[in-house]
């Protein structure tokens, strides 16, 4: 296995909003086949209940941004107050860049060619937690697979979930079942540019314990 191109696959696959071609077509079958590869992903007792609801009808996708507005609008100003955004905080100047794309993405949500909108069968509130981490863990690694295949073959999309304040809403002009449990809404488009990198994260030793919470190597 090319270690340096899985790693910088891995290191290099962000959220892409401001670089995203709204014009460009995406080829529905590339996405399929992402799918597909996606749904090689660990899936608990199983399961496999995942889905992909693959959204390109435009009244729809303008419906949805118009759900997303109105869940950023609400966002916005809690983002704006986040400890990460303060003075002297490491991650702030990296944390307002996010801010500004993330306002970007929701004034043209709905240019995105494709939304996708990955569910998992059952409802999380309906058991305990470890109930909720197994159904959530049989659906969110099928969808970082399938934004690693998007970006492998040229495309970008970005991991969303503040639709989900107004997720019956949105249910309800899908055609989801109430027994279905909405997880994000990928905007999936071809990306401009190729030179992404690796982001500034806080240091992996400094969230890494060992044998108790707290220890460090």
């Amino acid at each position: 296995m090319d270690l340096a191109s899985v790693d910088h696959l891995l290191t290099t696959t962000r959220s892409v909003r401001k670089r995203l071609d709204m014009k460009r077509p995406v080829d529905l079958a590339v996405l399929e086949t992402c799918i597909e590869i996606a749904f090689q992903a660990p899936t608990g007792s199983n399961a496999q209940g995942w889905h992909m609801l693959v959204v390109t009808d435009a009244d729809k996708r303008a419906a949805l941004a118009k759900l997303y507005k109105q869940a950023f609008d609400m966002y916005r100003s809690m983002a704006e107050n986040a400890p990460q955004v303060q003075e002297g905080d490491p991650r702030r100047e990296q944390t307002l860049r996010i801010i500004d794309s993330a306002a970007y993405l929701t004034e043209h949500l709905q240019e995105a060619p494709v939304h996708v909108i990955p569910c998992i069968e059952g409802r999380v509130e309906s058991g305990p937690v470890v109930f909720q981490a197994s159904m959530y863990g049989s659906i969110l690694p099928a969808v970082w697979s399938l934004m690693l295949a998007l970006r492998a073959r040229g495309l970008g999309s970005a991991w969303t979930t503040l639709h989900l304040i107004h997720e019956k809403e949105a249910a309800a002009l899908l055609g989801i079942p109430d027994n279905i449990t909405q997880t994000a809404l990928l905007p999936v488009a071809y990306f401009t540019g190729t030179d992404f990198k690796p982001a500034k994260r806080l240091p992996a030793r400094d969230s890494t314990h060992w044998n108790t919470w707290g220890q460090r190597r």
